[in-house]
C-alpha cells in the first residue's frame, strides 16, 4: 500500500547506497509494494547477489511515538531471532545516520520463496502449526526492560509500560487525529482498569507483534514450509501472549487453532480468565495503532477504508469487553 512514510529513491540513489554499504553497485531494481511503511526494493547486484533494501521514512517526517528508530529495532530482533532458531531474511548490512541518506537502512538476503499473503497452499493447518512453534522459540528470547527501548517507552513491570505505550499511541492523536469510537481520555480509563491483569507478566520477552500473511514467506518446493518470518520492526518487550494478536486479526483466538497447538510444543500456554483480558487489551492496542497510524502516513482512501471500517468496529466491540470483564472496570 503507498504511505507517505515510504522514502523515494532515484535508481542513481539506490545505486550509491548500495556501493557505500557493499561496495558494489545494482544492476536492477524492483520496488516491493505489499508493506504498509517502509520503503523496499528488490535488488539484483553487480557481483550477482539478489538483496532486498529497507529504508527508514524521510527524516522531516514525524511517526508515531514508538516508531523511533523502528529498523534499529528490527535489525537486533534479526539477531536474536537466529540465535533462537527462528527463521529470517540474513541481516548483510544496517546503516544507522547514514550522512547522505539522512536515516536509516537495511540490506538483507533476499528470499526465494512467496508471501503467505499471495497463496493459499495445502496442509495450512500444518504451516500454522509451524508458525506456532517458531513464534514461541521467538518468545523465549527474554529482555532487560519491558516495551520500546528504541523509543524511550519503558517500564520495570509489564503494567507501567503496557499503559505507557498506549498513553504514547493515544497522545499521538493530539498531532493526528484519529477517528476513534471513544474518546482518548476514555479509552485510556478502559485499559487502566483493566491493568491489573497484566501482572501476571513478569519476564520480557520478544513479541515480532505483526505475524500476518504478507509477513510469513512459504517454500512451496515439495511440502510447503516456512522459510522466513519478516519485517520485525513492530518488536518489542512484554507479554508472549500479544503474539497471538495479528495472526488472529479482527477475530479471535480458539483452543482449536493450530497455531496455538504449534506453540504449546514448544512451551506451554494456558487460556485463563486473566490471559483473556490481556489478550483484549493487545488487540485494543493494535486497533488503535490501524487506526492512528494513518495520520503519519495518509494511506489512500479507497485502499485504507476496509482496514479502518474493521478497525474501529473490532475496537468497539473489544473495549465493551473490557468494561464488562475488567474488575476494575466503570461504566
Amino acid at each position: 500500500m503507498d504511505s507517505r512514510t515510504k522514502r523515494r529513491l532515484a535508481p542513481a540513489e539506490l545505486d550509491a547506497l548500495v556501493r557505500r554499504a557493499v561496495g558494489t553497485g545494482v544492476a536492477s531494481a524492483t520496488e516491493l509494494t505489499d508493506g504498509y511503511a517502509n520503503a523496499v526494493w528488490r535488488l539484483k547486484l553487480d557481483d550477482g547477489r539478489e538483496v532486498v533494501l529497507k529504508l527508514s521514512p524521510p527524516p522531516d517526517l514525524r511517526q508515531l511515538s514508538y516508531e523511533t528508530n523502528l529498523l534499529r529495532m528490527e535489525a537486533a530482533a534479526i539477531g536474536l531471532a537466529l540465535e533462537a532458531g527462528v527463521p529470517v531474511a540474513g541481516l548483510l548490512r544496517a546503516g544507522f545516520d547514514d550522512p547522505v541518506l539522512g536515516g536509516d537502512y537495511l540490506l538483507l538476503a533476499a528470499l526465494n520463496g512467496v508471501s503467505w499473503n499471495d497463496v493459499k497452499p495445502e496442509g495450512e493447518a500444518a504451516l500454522r502449526r509451524e508458525l506456532g512453534a517458531h513464534l514461541a522459540r521467538f518468545n523465549a528470547v527474554t529482555g532487560e526492560v519491558f516495551g520500546y527501548p528504541h523509543a524511550g517507552i519503558v517500564g520495570a513491570t509489564w503494567r507501567e509500560a503496557f499503559l505507557a505505550m498506549v498513553a504514547a499511541l493515544l497522545g499521538d492523536t493530539e498531532r493526528y487525529p484519529a477517528p476513534l469510537p471513544l474518546p482518548a481520555a476514555r479509552i485510556m480509563e478502559v485499559f487502566e482498569a483493566a491493568a491489573p491483569a497484566l501482572d501476571e507478566v513478569t519476564t520480557p520477552r520478544l513479541v515480532h507483534f505483526d505475524v500476518w500473511a504478507g509477513n510469513v514467506f512459504l517454500d512451496l518446493r515439495g511440502t510447503p514450509r516456512i522459510e522466513a518470518i519478516i519485517d520485525h520492526e513492530r518488536a518489542f518487550w512484554g507479554d508472549p501472549l500479544a503474539e497471538f494478536v495479528t495472526p488472529t486479526i479482527f477475530g479471535e483466538l480458539t483452543e482449536d487453532d493450530p497455531l496455538l497447538a504449534g506453540y504449546r510444543e514448544v512451551t506451554p500456554l494456558e487460556l485463563t480468565p486473566a490471559a483473556m483480558i490481556r489478550l483484549d487489551l493487545y488487540r485494543a492496542y493494535l486497533y488503535l495503532i490501524l487506526l492512528i497510524e494513518n495520520g503519519p502516513r495518509q494511506y489512500p482512501e479507497d485502499e485504507y477504508a476496509r482496514v479502518r471500517d474493521q478497525a474501529t468496529a473490532s475496537l468497539s466491540g473489544v473495549l465493551d469487553r473490557l468494561v464488562r470483564t475488567s474488575p476494575g472496570a466503570v461504566g
